[in-house]
């Protein structure tokens, strides 16, 4: 599950409060009432944007401005969302849980991250070939596990358990270093090639389902590794191409670059803050924009002088 990019939290509270301040327009509308005294939507509005009325905004805004430029359906959000589920399986409601999403908001936050792709994609060009021979590598995928430690000596240990027949699951979240196994239980879900660390998927296609592997070395530390199934996309080319072509684009796509694009919108957008409350609120994301004009700016100059010089 593959996700951009802007370090902003989505969480419900967040969503609520670009809720409570669209709901109604008469922010004095009792919400609630008890023998100690009513709460207004405004109470609610001001408590809310105390505590995280910037990041909330900064959200809606720049929602706000990728929308006008970029098109995202309910479709591909829907489809994103099957996706995830597919892959977390039994372990999607827990993420929901721990990041305090509803399945709505989860929606929500896929919305911003699908607009936040398709800006970075925008100018990236991938080839044909490109796209064909990335197909021929996804045709085959497997479903499998792992535990990942730091050394060999406990990697034995961890064959070793498994071997003995204890739980997969309970032994992935006893010794694995990866902060995920602890919900996951080391589950990775269908994978194809390309998709992780050389070395643990040459391991990983070569492996019979439900064999333990060996100690397994890669860049992250030593897996010991379950296959659980295998099997052969059945989807054409033509239905794979443009997920295939999407993925390869954001594989090459600089990220660094998101954020002047999406100052430039906000900047365009004129947008004028009323609650002076917020008015700071888009400061870095403007600032940061200027910043990244500034360094462009000064890498053409050097190096036309670069080439002027050699001239």
């Amino acid at each position: 599950m593959k996700k951009t990019v802007l370090s902003l939290t989505l969480a419900a509270s967040v969503l609520a409060l670009g809720a409570c301040s669209n709901d109604s327009a008469d922010s004095s509308e009792v919400i609630a009432t008890s023998k100690v005294g009513d709460i207004t939507q405004n109470d609610l509005y001001e408590e809310m944007k105390a505590s995280i009325g910037e990041q909330a905004f900064q959200l809606l805004m720049i929602e706000k401005v990728l929308d006008s430029k970029y098109d995202v359906t309910d479709k591909q959000v829907d489809a994103q969302l099957k996706a995830d589920k597919e892959q977390l399986g039994e372990n999607f409601e827990t993420l929901l849980a721990q990041q305090g999403y509803t399945e709505e908001s989860y929606k929500k936050y896929l919305r911003l991250n699908l607009l936040q792709e398709a800006a970075m994609i925008e100018d990236v060009k991938v080839s044909e070939d490109e796209i064909k021979a990335e197909y021929e590598n996804t045709k085959n995928e497997v479903n499998a596990r792992h535990v990942l430690v730091e050394d060999e000596e406990t990697a034995k240990k961890v064959k070793a358990e498994l071997d003995s027949g204890k739980e997969f699951a309970e032994v992935a979240k006893a010794y694995s270093t990866e902060p995920a196994a602890q919900e996951s239980g080391g589950e990775l879900g269908w994978f194809g090639k390309g998709a992780m660390d050389a070395e643990f998927e040459k391991a990983a296609f070569a492996l019979e389902p439900n064999v333990i592997s060996e100690p397994v070395k890669s860049s992250f530390g030593y897996h010991i590794i379950e296959v659980t199934d295998k099997r052969e996309v059945k989807e054409s080319y033509e239905d794979k191409k443009a997920e295939i072509e999407k993925n390869l684009k954001l594989e090459k796509a600089d990220q660094s670059a998101l954020l002047p694009k999406i100052a430039k919108l906000l900047k365009d957008a004129k947008i004028d803050i009323k609650d002076k409350d917020l008015e700071a609120a888009l400061d870095e994301f403007l600032n940061a924009g200027e910043a990244a004009d500034t360094t462009d700016e000064s890498k053409t100059k050097d190096d036309a002088s670069t080439e002027k010089s050699e001239k």
